[in-house]
């Protein structure tokens, strides 16, 4: 099993475990679905991976508030209309083609779907260490 290899499963093996246990809890909206897209070393950045996720809203879809530890994210909305906001800052709705960055450690407290009868889709893009498998932590209730 080469590098990559094994980076692939420790990073998605570590958030499916993660979203098991969220997408398993009651809520009254549904939940997101995530699914890997890709995970690479940064060959000129020792230390640093970059990995996607591809997350889907069900139309009036929710994630829980929640953050990615150390790591630079960079959301691009592929399609329909994501609400989001971060800790100290102010609600936006990102339409397909728009994208926004949160920096290290920032607490993202709206991420929904910002339509009731339509679909959307986010690339999640995570810079951080390569150690790193947790790329997601949600709030405790």
């Amino acid at each position: 099993m080469n590098i990559r290899s094994l980076l692939l499963q420790s990073v998605f093996g570590g958030l499916l475990a993660i979203s098991t246990q969220v997408f398993s809890a009651e809520a009254e909206a549904p939940r997101e679905t995530v699914v890997p897209a890709f995970a690479y070393g940064i060959p000129n950045v020792p230390g640093k991976s970059i990995t996607a996720l591809l997350v889907t809203y069900e139309p009036g879809g929710k994630s829980l508030p929640h953050r990615h530890g150390q790591a630079f994210v960079v959301a691009y909305v592929l399609e329909g209309a994501i609400r989001s906001k971060l800790e100290g800052g102010k609600e936006e709705v990102f339409k397909a083609g728009q994208s926004w960055t949160e920096k290290p450690g920032a607490h993202h407290v709206v991420s929904d779907n910002a339509s009731a009868t339509e679909p959307a889709k986010l690339l999640a893009i995570f810079i951080t260490e390569s150690k790193n498998t947790n790329l997601v932590t949600f709030d405790k209730k």
